[in-house]
């Protein structure tokens, strides 16, 4: 990437329409190199619209996006081997195996030698002997599963994630909760409804509210019961 700064992900008002209502209304939000914040807020509150404008999967209206110092959408090529994401939709290949989707994934990004990086992300997700199946006889699981080792295939500086933990079984959350804590030199940006998750994974809380930063919190020094009081405060609050 570019030049190694403190910042890795520099946002300033950023908006987004979305038919004639805004789902973005100005957002600023800097997320520093190896930070992991959690993003919440109610839905439709902008929070999936945030992750995939930073993934490159929409057009901003207005404002500015950089990431690694590039410009977002016009420096996208640069940007894109740099970025992991899981969102709602999959965006797997239904009718490909496990292993042929890691290994589409890995020509579009030009991985060299791919296969033990493939091999090793299967295992990691639990999906080695399901390898050659059809994406579509999977379960919603197994699906965010691959999802999953798609995104941390290119081992990316910045992972996006929308509720990454949905659909997930006791033994697939506990496979995406070791491998968010062993990635931890990756900056993570996180949109979760379940305050334990972010208590126990994030640096921070980011509150969003009707397309806006509400608020924030450190988890630094997290008091149980903090992130759920401070968001009830800023739903409540006019």
């Amino acid at each position: 990437m570019k030049a190694r700064t403190d910042v890795l992900v520099d946002v300033q008002g950023l908006v987004k329409v979305q038919g004639r209502l805004p789902a973005l209304r100005g957002v600023d939000l800097q997320l520093g190199r190896g930070a992991f914040v959690a993003l919440l807020g109610p839905n439709g509150s902008g929070k999936s619209t945030l992750l995939r404008l930073l993934a490159g999967l929409a057009r901003p209206d207005a404002g500015s996006i950089r990431i690694g110092g590039w410009q977002l959408p016009d420096e996208l090529a640069a940007v894109r081997p740099h970025v992991g994401y899981v969102g709602h939709e999959t965006l797997l290949y239904a009718h490909l195996g496990a292993r042929e989707n890691l290994r589409f994934c890995a020509r579009l990004y030009a991985l060299d030698e791919p296969e033990p990086r493939i091999d090793d992300m299967l295992r990691r997700v639990g999906l080695e002997r399901r390898a050659q199946e059809p994406v579509r006889h999977f379960s919603r699981g197994m699906q965010q599963r691959l999802a999953i080792a798609r995104a941390l295939l290119i081992d990316p500086a910045l992972l996006l994630l929308d509720e990454p933990f949905d659909g997930l079984d006791s033994e697939g959350r506990e496979m995406l909760l070791h491998l968010l804590h062993s990635g931890r030199e990756r900056s993570i940006l996180m949109a979760t409804h379940r305050h334990s998750l972010a208590e126990g994974l994030a640096d921070r809380a980011l509150f969003l509210r009707q397309g806006l930063v509400a608020g924030e919190l450190s988890l630094a020094d997290h008091v149980p019961g903090a992130l759920a009081a401070r968001q009830a405060e800023l739903t409540e609050s006019p």
